[in-house]
């Protein structure tokens, strides 16, 4: 049988120099994950503005009028974007406004009859992504 310092003799020693460069590389490492990650939820997890649909009605084949709930929390401007889609799926209508905060309807016109509607969310300044 080989003993160990046969092996380490054939084959050489790992350097216990290189491991420890090794683990302080790994806490580094995860150190900085962690701390990237509590920013990401904190600073992406409670956005400014928050929307959503409540309802919507297609008045006509031109037509939807949709309620929607928006949470301004101490923003004064923001900007909401709704999508009317058709049967198959299509845009056949757009609508950009100033939402107001708590829930309000709201008239988005079509190129041809609606059957949905898509939120597609609203922005504040400084607020990268629609919410």
């Amino acid at each position: 049988m080989t003993s160990p310092a046969e092996l380490a003799e054939r084959y050489g020693a790992p350097s216990p120099r290189r491991r420890l460069v090794a683990i302080v590389a790994t806490v580094v490492l995860a150190v900085v994950f962690g701390v990237w990650l509590a920013w990401a939820a904190l600073f992406h997890g409670n956005p400014s503005v928050r929307s959503g649909i409540v309802g919507f009605d297609v008045v006509d084949d031109h037509t939807m009028e949709v309620s929607v709930e928006v949470d301004l929390d101490d923003v004064e401007e923001a900007d909401c974007l709704l999508r009317a889609l058709s049967e198959d799926k299509a845009t056949v209508g757009e609508l950009s406004f100033a939402p107001v905060d708590g829930v309000q309807t709201v008239t988005v016109r079509t190129e041809r009859r609606a059957t949905s509607v898509e939120n597609v969310g609203c922005r504040a300044e400084g607020q990268s992504r629609r919410r």
